[in-house]
Parts: structure tokens; C-alpha cells; sequence
């Protein structure tokens, strides 16, 4: 069966099949030649140990979508996940996840392959959508659907669902998703990368993106009330409320005492240690296995708490008013062998940016299936156990670790110098040493920091903050800088960030089923309240980038050839270039247009290299006298280098005014001798005439 929506003169056509019968569900989604294929599984077995609902998402590219053979060469087959599919995951799990029962403990895997990319639509949206109505089809509790668009700003006009081109060109590129309640649509998840852009564009794009979202649930509703099957009624379990009576009697009071006016680590500490107690009775009195639903009550009693101390006494675990932000502190230049380096702490949560500048050739080549180029501005984040107060192995980066370095990533990309201006590449690592709460955004002003203490001409310093919800019964009040139990237990994590002048960067994750547009509005102008307040602070320790280059910084020259003579600078076989780089010990980087960057340590090496190029593919002219260097003896002259690489003949009957039988008898190898050139053969060789004395001025 095939289903077509259009939105905005763009047709999304979806296809409902049992070629994957023995998933719950699965859904063909094809936006232009872009298709997607979703699947959605669930087991029929509960987890009962576990707290949190297991639900896994992963977004496969296939390299036959592009019509590519890629891959390592001696595979040549699809790897680890690239980070482009990563995201992508993460963009459909933080969409879909609030929308299951709080309750259920059985696995869910959604599965989203992309079977064909035409290089134009992005397969994330019609990914989105497929799960969605995939989920929605299916008997597995989930209570969508969602709808989901992208919309770019060019030119001061939205673009709904934009090309790649158009992206690229954008002012503003805004992925939101929602949630129909009581006829109303409340959105669910936010992914913004813009050039700093004001909050009033942004809500008008969230209001162009909503209208679109109900169309999309309503047509995701009509199908699935024909061709949708039963839904499996999965019980809340009993014995969670039995273990929550107990709990409540005997550890409630604590807990509830636990939560407030204590300084932020020692209440985390404390909170574990209950935490441990609770557990422990809850093992001795109900088996191993009801664990799971021990921690599930405790999140219970102390999101019940935090939602009555905010909403009815506007009181926040750690003392603050809503809207204050925790102490700050920066600092620059930590460091001393890094090319920058900066600190950001605010409260308990610290994060270390460090800065290492790059030559051209340090580039990160990529080789995906939506991309192959290469990356000269990169943002990593590293979340260590430590910072946590936990021990765990150490692995490699995960999805966690890779989101939040690409939040930080868009939140700065706006503000890096063009390569033209600035031609290294960058890349910035940030290492939290302490996390309470929005690291990530923590991580937007080390990194700015850290980027101006090593003289990245940015155009404005950058910062992030993070606003939380408690809601209840239409009731709702913002949490400016969320911690610990804010985030943990409240209903919304809804991160911005951006300079002085506009936002950069935005991502909304909830917990609740949704917020709707007046509350977006709120959360933009206390969150420019608290950026501006931040950058204040900031500022103070440094507010612009500095005007020299760590003394440990490569240098970097650059300079403009004539690209029809690159081929003279590289060599035959790349043996002129080489010997720039051994004699000089320089990088070089040439572009085909004639751009040629030359890197060191030394600035004295960049300019003895340049001036090898600027000889090798200058222009020689008649007239031009050299002191030249013997390297040949012919039988009817000598050649003689006038230039590195560039040479001349020197024949017999120009070295004397007399009549010489030998050049030997004249010239040895080495000599250095005055030259000029008289002529250019055939073949633009200069040839050349031996000056005398009184010819030289």
C-alpha cells in the first residue's frame, strides 16, 4: 500500500509492505530518490531489573545508496557507524522516546537503513517519518505519532525541507519535531545550527514548522486508524506499587531532606549512599530481580518532590532563584605548551577546552555516504568516568560523546574565520573534569575561550546555557541553569546557544510529552538573558582573541601562483616540491587553483620556502642578470642555475670575447658567474651570456 503527502510542493510518499514481516512493523519512506526503510521490533520478554525504558535506535548508511564503493580497501564494506548516522539516530530516539509508557521494560530496536540517497534530500526527515508511522502501525505501546520537518532561512525566506545546496546557503537550518495533545501541537525536539540569528526568526520558523507537523499527524492518523494493528496492553507492574509503599514509609522522609540546601556534590554523594541503603532492603526483602523497580521509585518520590518544592514554593534544590545561574569562573591560557586552553566552570559543573591549530593537510578526511571532503574545523568532547564520581572502562567515544561535540561544534562553526583569512585547521577538545548539568553548553564557552586565548580571529565570543521545566497540571515554571536533580527528574532539557548579537546553536530534548510555542518564546528570552549574563562574565578574563599565535603554533604562509605552473613546483615526480620540504622542513599544501600554503615552525623557513616558489614560477625576462651557479659541463657550453630549478645555457661562444677551444679551460662545476640572460629558445629555455665586470651596475 502507497500513501503520498505533499508539503509544500514536495511529495513524501510512503509504503506500507511485509517485506520485513517478522518486525512489528516497517515503512518504506521515499522523499525525492531518497529512500529509507524503518523497522520497529519489540521483545517479548521484560527487563525487570532495569530503571529506564531499553530502547535502542540505529541509522544504517549503506554505501550502495550513493551508488559508491567505499570503505577501508581491503574490506570494502560499511564500518563502525560514521557520525553523520549517529546523529541521525539521536535525532529520531530524542523524538520518539518521551511518547512510550513510563512503565514498559521491554526492548524496542527501530532500525532505519537507507537504501538510496540521490545527493539532494537528507534522509533523516523521511527517517523520522517512517518510524513514526511505523510505530504508530504497529502493536507496540508508543503514543504518536509524531511530525517532524526541516526548514532553512535564505534570503529572509523559509525553505521547508531544503536541499543540501540550500542548507549550505542558509542563515538558518531548524529540524523540530511534535506531538498532537488535546488538539494542540506541543514540540517535542529542536535541532538548530544558525549565523546568529534572533530569537524572533526562530520562533517564526518553529510556528511555519508546527502547521506542518499537524498535517502530518493527521494523515499518519488516517492511515493507521485503516491498516494499524491492536496495541499490546503491557500493565504497569504491581509489585512496583507494593515496593513504592514500602519505600515511602521508610526512606521517604530522607530522601525528600536529601534533596535540598545541600552543596551540589555533597547532596550527590549523600543521595548514592541512600540510594545504596534503599537498594540493599529492597534486595533483602524482594529479590534481586525487583532492583530495577527499586530505582524507578526512588526517581518517583524525588521528581514528585522537586516538581512540589518548585511549583508551589519556588524553591530549587540548591537554593537559587528560578532564573539565577550558579557562580561562574574562567580562565585562559592553562596551559604552557598547548596552542590555547580555557576553563568554564559554573557551580560543580568544569569543562577544559584546548585549542591545537593545524596545517592545511591536517584536514579530517571524511569518506561517508552523504559526504566525502574534508573538515577543518572540529569540536570533540570527552566525558570521562571520573568527572561523574563514577568508575567505568574507558572506550572510545560514544553516542553520548558525539552528540555533545556536535552541539558544541554548530554552536562555534559560525564563528570560525574564513580559511581564506585564517588558513589552519582547528580543532578544539574539550575535557569535562566535573559534570553537574549542561556540559555540553559548558563546553560552548571553554571552547570560545580557549579559541581566543590562541588567536583564532572569532568573530564574537560564544555561550551556551540550558533551561529546564516543571510541569503539572497546566502549571509550568522555567528553571534557568539546570543541575543534578533538575535535569534528571525534570521535564526538559532545551540548551541554547550564541553570541551577543544572535543564537547559534539550539537543541530541545523533553521528558514530558511537549511544550507549545509560548513556552518556547519563554525559554528564548531567558535563555538571551542568561547567555548575555554569562558573557559578561567571560569577557572579564578575555573578550577578544589575542593578537599572536602560541610561540608553539605552527605558522602558516601563503601565497598565489599561476595555476598553469603548479606542475613546475611539485616537479617531476614530485622532486622539486620534495626538496623544498627536506631543505627547508616545511609542509606544503598546493590547491589546483595555484593557492599554496606553506606550514613551520619557523616564520624564516616559510619565507625561504616561499621565495624557492616565487623564483621557481616567476617570470624571467631578457636582461635580467643573475649570479648563476655552474651544475654542467657540455661539450658546447654550460648549464647554469640561475634560480633553484631553473636553469640556462651558457654556450660556448658567449663565454669570451676570444675563441675557445674548451670550456674547461674556462668554467669548473661550482663556479658562481655572472649571467645574463640574452634570448628564450623554442621551448621558453633561457640562454645565456657571460657578463663582464664593467656590465654589471
Amino acid at each position: 500500500m502507497t500513501f503520498e503527502k505533499e508539503i509544500d510542493g514536495k511529495k513524501i510518499i510512503f509504503t506500507i509492505d511485509n517485506l520485513a514481516e517478522q518486525a512489528n512493523a516497517s515503512v518504506f519512506a521515499q522523499l525525492g530518490d531518497t529512500v529509507v526503510l524503518a523497522t520497529v521490533t519489540m521483545s517479548n520478554q521484560e527487563i525487570q531489573d532495569r530503571d529506564f525504558f531499553p530502547l535502542t535506535v540505529e541509522f544504517l548508511e549503506r554505501y550502495y545508496a550513493a551508488g559508491k564503493i567505499l570503505g577501508s580497501r581491503f574490506i570494502r564494506r560499511e564500518g563502525r557507524p560514521s557520525e553523520e548516522s549517529i546523529l541521525t539516530a539521536r535525532l529520531i530516539d530524542r523524538a520518539i522516546r518521551p511518547l512510550f509508557p513510563d512503565h514498559l521494560r521491554r526492548e524496542v530496536q527501530i532500525i532505519v537503513t537507507c537504501l538510496s540517497w540521490d545527493e539532494e534530500n537528507d534522509p533523516d526527515l523521511p527517517g523520522l517519518l517512517a518510524t513514526s508511522l511505523a510505530l504508530s502501525i504497529s502493536d507496540i505501546p508508543w503514543n504518536g505519532p509524531i511530525g517532524g520537518i526541516r526548514i532553512a532561512k535564505k534570503d529572509n525566506k523559509f525553505i521547508v525541507a531544503p536541499s543540501y545546496q540550500e542548507r549550505e546557503e542558509s542563515e538558518l537550518d531548524i529540524i523540530v519535531t511534535g506531538v498532537e495533545e488535546n488538539k494542540e501541537i506541543l514540540i517535542n525536539m529542536i535541532e538548530t545550527e544558525a549565523l546568529e540569528e534572533n530569537e524572533t526568526e526562530i520562533l517564526k520558523a518553529i510556528q511555519k514548522g508546527k502547521k506542518i507537523i499537524q498535517e502530518l499527524i493527521a494523515f499518519q492518523k488516517e492511515i493507521t486508524q485503516k491498516y494499524g494493528k491492536k496495541k499490546e496492553v503491557i500493565p504497569a507492574p504491581e509489585e512496583k506499587q507494593e515496593i513504592r509503599k514500602v519505600v515511602e514509609e521508610k526512606f521517604g522522609k530522607k530522601l525528600k531532606e536529601n534533596l535540598v540546601a545541600k552543596p551540589s556534590i555533597e547532596n550527590k554523594k549523600e543521595n548514592r549512599q541512600l540510594e545504596e541503603e534503599i537498594l540493599d532492603f529492597v534486595r533483602d526483602n524482594f529479590g534481586e530481580e525487583k532492583i530495577g523497580y527499586a530505582r524507578s521509585v526512588i526517581k518517583d518520590i524525588l521528581k514528585e518532590t522537586l516538581t512540589e518544592l518548585v511549583l508551589e514554593k519556588e524553591i530549587r534544590p540548591d537554593g537559587r532563584k528560578l532564573d539565577e545561574i550558579r557562580p561562574i569562573e574562567a580562565r585562559v591560557n592553562l596551559l604552557p605548551r598547548t596552542h590555547g586552553s580555557g576553563l568554564f566552570i559554573r557551580g560543580a559543573t568544569k569543562a577544559l577546552s584546548i585549542v591545537t591549530l593545524g596545517s592545511p593537510s591536517d584536514q579530517r578526511l571524511i569518506e561517508e555516504m552523504e559526504f566525502r571532503g574534508k573538515k577543518r574545523f572540529m569540536h570533540h568532547y570527552n566525558f570521562p568516568p571520573y568527572c561523574s564520581g563514577e568508575v567505568k572502562p574507558l572506550r572510545g567515544p560514544g553516542r553520548r560523546e558525539i552528540g555533545h561535540g556536535m552541539l558544541g561544534e554548530k554552536a562555534l562553526r559560525p564563528l570560525i574565520p574564513d580559511f581564506e583569512k585564517f588558513p589552519y585547521t582547528i580543532r578544539v577538545v574539550t575535557e569535562i573534569l566535573s559534570s553537574n548539568g549542561s556540559t555540553s553548553m559548558a563546553s560552548v564557552s571553554s571552547s570560545s575561550l580557549a579559541l581566543m586565548d590562541a588567536g583564532v580571529p572569532i568573530k564574537r565570543p560564544a555561550a551556551g546555557i540550558a533551561i529546564g521545566i516543571i510541569q503539572k497540571n497546566g502549571r509550568h515554571k522555567l528553571l534557568t541553569d539546570i543541575q543534578g536533580p533538575e535535569d534528571h527528574f525534570g521535564g526538559m532539557d532545551f540548551k541554547v546557544a550564541g553570541t551577543e548579537k544572535g543564537v547559534t546553536a539550539i537543541q530541545l530534548d523533553v521528558k514530558i510529552k511537549g511544550v507549545g510555542l509560548k513556552i518556547i518564546e519563554e525559554v528564548l528570552e531567558r535563555a538571551k538573558k542568561a547567555r548575555l549574563e554569562i558573557l559578561k562574565k567571560t569577557n572579564q578574563t578575555l573578550n577578544k582573541p589575542r593578537e599572536k599565535l602560541s610561540p608553539f603554533a605552527p605558522k602558516i604562509l601563503s601565497l598565489k601562483i599561476d595555476p598553469e605552473k603548479v606542475g613546475q613546483v611539485i616537479g617531476p615526480g614530485g622532486k622539486t616540491i620534495n626538496s623544498i620540504i627536506e631543505k627547508y622542513e616545511v609542509s606544503i599544501d598546493i590547491e589546483p587553483e595555484g593557492h599554496i600554503y606553506i606550514t613551520s615552525l619557523s616564520e624564516e623557513a616559510n619565507k625561504k620556502a616561499a621565495e624557492w616558489i616565487k623564483n621557481l614560477t616567476r617570470e624571467l625576462k631578457v636582461g635580467e642578470i643573475f649570479q648563476g651557479k655552474v651544475t654542467k659541463i657540455l661539450d658546447f657550453g654550460a648549464i647554469v642555475e640561475l634560480l633553484p630549478e631553473r636553469d640556462g645555457l651558457l654556450h660556448i661562444s658567449k663565454i669570451s670575447d676570444k675563441r675557445i677551444k674548451r670550456v674547461e679551460d674556462v668554467l669548473k662545476i661550482g663556479d658562481i658567474i655572472p649571467v645574463k640572460i640574452i634570448e628564450f629558445d623554442d621551448l621558453g629555455r633561457p640562454r645565456l651570456a657571460l657578463v663582464k665586470k664593467n656590465m654589471i651596475k
